[in-house]
């Protein structure tokens, strides 16, 4: 199946900010992840078609996954 990942932030440096990948059946996005070969030491918020989703959560063709770092902010 067919899966769109945006990275945002400093994870661009990892790859092209836009990317579609080919991933079996039933993957999940933690398998989505290991597949970029980002650092471990990176926690990231990951979005699946605009919601927050955990590490095992199953992918769809044609889904999009989001990958953040944490992003501080403040005012």
């Amino acid at each position: 199946m067919k899966v769109k990942i945006k990275l945002f932030a400093t994870l661009r440096k990892f790859g092209p900010d836009e990317q579609e990948v080919e991933l079996p059946d039933n993957a999940t996005v933690e398998d989505a992840v290991k597949l970029l070969n980002l650092p471990d030491k990176i926690p990231l918020l990951k979005i699946v078609n605009g919601e927050h989703r955990p590490p095992k959560h199953s992918l769809k063709e044609g889904d999009e996954l989001a990958l953040f770092p944490p992003i501080a902010g403040g005012g």
